[in-house]
């Protein structure tokens, strides 16, 4: 719950994939924001709300299944 609400409020630093441990992810969504002048800070954004929706939506069953035993980074 605590990523998909990060995920929604501060998505485009990508504060949500550092919570979920894809450090991978968040670098690259905090880069594109930093290194783009917060022009595509807006893609970013969208990209983290849709994300934050779908970790909002799903039960927990399902949430550790695809974000913590299979490691699905995006969507």
């Amino acid at each position: 719950m605590l990523a998909g609400i990060f995920a929604i409020l501060l998505g485009t630093l990508g504060i949500h994939k550092f919570i979920l441990g894809y450090t991978k992810e968040g670098v690259i969504m905090l880069l594109i924001t930093l290194f783009t002048a917060g022009y595509n800070a807006f893609v970013m954004g969208i990209i983290s709300i849709i994300e934050g929706i779908i970790y909002l939506t799903k039960s927990d069953r399902e949430f550790v299944q695809t974000y913590v035993s299979s490691k699905k980074g995006w969507f």
